[in-house]
């Protein structure tokens, strides 16, 4: 049923190219706990290299390696600053108080893009009345807005401060791959405004599962023993880190494709009755609700029924992410099932 099906909830719901299950089969593997695999260990050479860091530690998940970041840059009873709409935010379960004893303090910006000035303004002063800020904490691209670029300028304001201020920054770049390919700009430059740096193989790569964390040599030997002790320890993983170097040497420089279509299907989307998207920097599109009688759940049953599926994305909104296994196809029949369901 799945295979008739238009699936836009996300683009973590690709399924692994047959080359990139034949790299699975074939990859050369040992014990990643008790020593080092020989595949994770070229994943991890090849992550640092493009993100412009010394060392990389793969993760099962992106939530983990962003907690373990948390981790390892703050202590118990402090707090970090984050955007108010981030999935550390919003998504990881609220670890950061129960794993790392954080506060996060989130901050509301425009289009998921903090300033310089917003941070500022978060920072505690630093008298006994308040917890004391130990992290900044960006998202590029930025879910919640839209799969939003943060602007290398805006990083790197935010990147000075920090300094000023002796603060680390902590990028979550899940989808830091798109934003690169959106903006022009490589992903050692973004990469080089923060301190650790997640990035997500399953978001527009196609990867079944991975995150790594990438960071300075020290403190990814610290987060070696982080990700132990959060049970993220695993053995013959190179099979899964094979998928990952699959998707870098095919699907890194077709993202363009995906963002392209986004912007058709919000266009497309947009010129309907009753409906507003906003045009997305990159692959993830926000269709809003304008007519009193359509709501979020119920169109997404509509579409569901019609073989098409998004995500409710809260009061009035709906999330369409294409991705590798959706064609231009896919995006007329979304559009083609959207006009009929307001007809």
């Amino acid at each position: 049923m799945r295979d008739k099906m238009v699936d836009l909830r996300s683009d973590t719901v690709t399924r692994p190219a047959v080359g990139m299950r034949r790299a699975m089969a074939e990859a050369d593997v040992d014990d990643d706990v008790l020593g080092k695999d020989p595949t994770v260990d070229r994943l991890e050479r090849r992550v640092a290299e493009l993100l412009g860091k010394e060392a990389a530690l793969f993760f099962p998940s992106g939530t983990q390696a962003n907690q373990a970041a948390v981790i390892l840059h703050t202590r118990p009873g402090s707090e970090a600053v984050c955007e108010a709409e981030s999935h550390v935010f919003h998504y990881e379960f609220a670890d950061a108080a129960w794993l790392a004893g954080v506060q996060l303090h989130p901050v509301v910006s425009d289009r998921g893009s903090l300033t310089a000035r917003d941070v500022a303004a978060a920072i505690r002063p630093g008298d006994r009345h308040h917890p004391t800020t130990t992290l900044l904490c960006v998202e590029n691209t930025h879910n919640m807005h839209g799969g939003s670029v943060v602007p290398l300028p805006a990083m790197r304001a935010i990147q000075e401060l920090a300094r000023e201020r002796s603060l680390p920054v902590h990028l979550d770049g899940a989808r830091l791959w798109n934003a690169a390919a959106a903006a022009g700009v490589s992903l050692e430059e973004f990469s080089s405004c923060a301190d650790t740096i997640t990035v997500c193989l399953s978001k527009g790569l196609g990867c079944p599962i991975g995150s790594l964390l990438a960071g300075p040599s020290d403190l990814m030997a610290e987060a070696w023993s982080v990700r132990k002790r959060l049970g993220g320890g695993m053995r013959q993983v190179g099979i899964i880190a094979a998928a990952g170097l699959w998707a870098l040497d095919h699907n890194l420089d077709r993202l363009d494709e995906d963002h392209e279509r986004a912007r058709r299907l919000a266009l497309g989307s947009d010129s309907l009755d009753g409906l507003r998207a906003e045009v997305p920097d990159t692959n993830i599109v926000m269709i809003h609700l304008e007519r009193e009688d359509l709501d979020e759940e119920t169109m997404a049953s509509e579409l569901e029924a019609r073989g098409v599926l998004v995500l409710p994305a809260g009061p009035g909104r709906l999330r369409a992410v294409t991705h590798l296994d959706v064609d231009d196809g896919g995006v007329d029949r979304c559009l083609e099932v959207l006009s009929g369901l307001l007809a």
